[in-house]
């Protein structure tokens, strides 16, 4: 094996053999360094040496990159290394070489620590917006379209235009923390944010501290973010001490007496949809956000039943459908699927737009996504026509809990209704209530209510439908 004094000159001028795939050239300064040159013209310094009685051969790097001898500079009068040459990369792979150590598994331990450094590095870096957007996303299929929304909106950083109404909207209380490094969660820093939203706006801030909470166990259990957040972080007693003592409202629910003038003054609405929506809410305990979520595809005619998506289930749960809600989604089902008149027909064409019923049990035609968005106003003016002090949609769902105690109506019938989770050992272990027994109970609570609203309701003949009398 030939070898000669590398130089520049002579490194430049090395090519490959005719005939041949590649050629060597081998340093006679140091042991075990060549040039390697391919019949493409591609070159690259290596290094081959013996281990073990095995041939182990390395590559350097392309003599573009790497000079023969190590260059260097002068650092406030220090003499520095600033590129490494082929020689001392040669020897430095000889040395290890004679302390048996293979350089092929070196570079590959050193590669896997330089990542795992990276690695710790940006789990240390990583901050809190980043790996929110990543537990979202994660957890998504696993909860309700309900619950996904609020870790989307109480997480929003805000300041775009409202979708109804003017200004810009306002940022969640977990935007605050969106900056903030993953390690930097201590218990003190969320008790002051805590305090700091508490302030303004105590209920929400009681629900994100939940929604934070939730993430900071899922990133315990997360590969790529355990062990960054501290483990008390949330135990703390400075943050328990913080977190809002939310109550709920006084008043807020409809009292017996006050049913019949309540149900007058929403059936007297204009809008059918807006007043069956909130005799709905009121008769089923549903939250506003699934009933209008229905679909018709949810609703069961013959077995009288509705397919509810469920805030905290993600595959939801079914109710009943009680006779005088039968009676008033049919009535909305016929006006749904009645196409509009001829002049309407022909408005729709000039835009280029086609007819067909709404998907949608409460549809609107000027919501973006095709069903009832704000049925408040009307509630509101309801309320006001009736002489009734303010009660929320909320609050109609908490009137049905509670006037169905009039009826004995056992607990976990009306929490099964509802959609809240089983509050007792055997409610969670013991209790499977079929559709029919959840009926006759639901029938029953419907019953009530129409009768203490002075309504009369029958059902007159199968054949000619469903009729109410006043």
């Amino acid at each position: 094996m030939a070898k000669v004094n590398f130089t520049a000159a002579r490194v430049d001028a090395h090519k490959c053999a005719a005939g041949r795939s590649q050629s060597f050239l081998w340093d006679s300064d140091t042991p075990g360094l060549g040039l390697r040159v391919t019949a493409a013209g591609s070159k690259a310094y290596i290094f081959q040496g013996k281990l073990g009685g095995a041939t182990v051969r390395v590559t350097i790097g392309s003599p573009d990159s790497w000079p023969i001898e190590t260059q260097y500079r002068k650092v406030d009068g220090e003499r520095r290394e600033d590129v490494r040459g082929a020689r001392q990369e040669a020897r430095r792979l000889q040395t290890l070489i004679d302390s048996g150590i293979d350089p092929r598994e070196h570079a590959a331990g050193e590669r896997a620590a330089h990542e795992e450094r990276q690695a710790e590095a940006r789990r240390r870096d990583a901050t809190f917006g980043e790996a929110w957007e990543v537990y979202v996303e994660a957890r998504k299929p696993r909860w309700s379209e309900r619950h996904y929304r609020d870790h989307v909106q109480y997480a929003d950083e805000g300041g775009r235009p409202r979708k109804r109404g003017d200004g810009l909207t306002v940022a969640g209380p977990l935007a605050t923390l969106r900056p903030l490094k993953l390690s930097g969660f201590t218990g003190e820093r969320i008790a002051a944010w805590l305090e700091s939203e508490a302030a303004e706006r105590p209920t929400m801030a009681a629900l994100s501290f939940r929604l934070l909470r939730g993430f900071i166990r899922w990133a315990a259990d997360t590969p790529t973010y355990r062990g960054v957040i501290p483990a008390d972080a949330y135990k703390a007693r400075s943050v328990k001490d913080a977190v809002p003592r939310v109550r709920a409202k006084e008043g807020d629910c409809l009292q017996r007496e006050q049913l019949p003038v309540w149900f007058e003054a929403v059936r007297d609405i204009g809008n059918p949809v807006i007043r069956t929506y909130l005799q709905a809410l009121l008769l089923t305990g549903a939250r506003r956000e699934e009933m209008a979520a229905l679909r018709w595809d949810d609703v069961d005619f013959q077995w009288r039943s509705l397919a509810i998506a469920d805030k905290v289930e993600a595959g939801g749960r079914v109710i009943p459908l009680t006779p005088y809600l039968h009676f008033l989604l049919l009535d909305l089902k016929r006006i749904n699927d009645t196409p509009p008149n001829v002049r309407g027909l022909e408005t729709l064409k000039r835009r280029g737009e086609t007819w067909t019923p709404s998907p949608w049990v409460f549809a609107s035609r000027t919501s973006a996504d095709g069903k009832i968005a704000e049925p408040r106003i009307a509630h509101k003016q309801a309320l006001a026509a009736a002489g009734l002090p303010h009660v929320s949609l909320h609050g109609l769902r908490r009137s049905f809990g509670t006037l169905s105690e009039w009826v004995e109506c056992p607990v976990g019938v009306v929490a099964q209704i509802q959609g809240h989770k089983p509050s007792a050992i055997a409610e969670k272990h013991y209790r499977r209530r079929p559709l029919d027994l959840l009926r006759m109970w639901h029938d029953k609570i419907e019953a009530w209510v129409l009768g203490q609203a002075r309504i009369q309701f029958r059902v007159d003949d199968v054949a000619v439908g469903l009729r109410v009398v006043v």
